[in-house]
């Protein structure tokens, strides 16, 4: 049973096996993304936040979810679809369930570790101190520049 954010592996969506262990001692934010939803211009956001913080110790995470219906048909058309539209360069994982009997393990952990049920909807955002605790859990709606705080903060720690 993991007992830490850094006990869990994810698949990128390469097909390479991305050990969370990695990050140990930076900062991370975990977004369950689905191209097709209203809320997919976070992408711009989430790389705009990735690229000012990347060097200062923040790893943005986006973990394709179909659970709601709104992703591309395969992992390499949201790869595609999300460089073309929104230059994303941050890690981007094969497809995952977020809810359910079948959720992937990292959520079912994100979501009891941030004392929260169910994922209501996309771009669900788990902000990881550099200590590896659940710091914050954002919104689908909270858009990514409006906790730039949170991050600075979790990042002079």
């Amino acid at each position: 049973m993991p007992t830490s954010i850094y006990d869990f592996s994810e698949t990128e969506m390469s097909g390479e096996q991305l050990d969370l262990a990695r990050y140990r001692g930076q900062v991370l934010l975990i977004v369950n993304t689905a191209s097709n939803c209203g809320l997919a211009p976070q992408f711009k956001g989430l790389e705009a936040l990735y690229q000012k913080y990347r060097a200062a110790g923040l790893v943005i995470l986006g973990l394709p979810s179909n659970q709601f219906f709104q992703e591309k048909a395969t992992d390499a058309a949201t790869h595609d679809y999300c460089q073309r539209h929104y230059g994303v360069t941050f890690p981007m994982t094969q497809r995952v369930r977020v809810n359910g009997a079948d959720a992937d393990p990292l959520f079912t952990y994100l979501k009891a570790a941030a004392g929260h049920g169910r994922i209501k909807w996309n771009f669900t955002k788990f902000l990881i101190g550099r200590d590896g605790t659940v710091r914050h859990r954002f919104a689908p709606t909270t858009r990514p520049e409006s906790f730039e705080d949170a991050i600075q903060a979790a990042l002079a720690e």
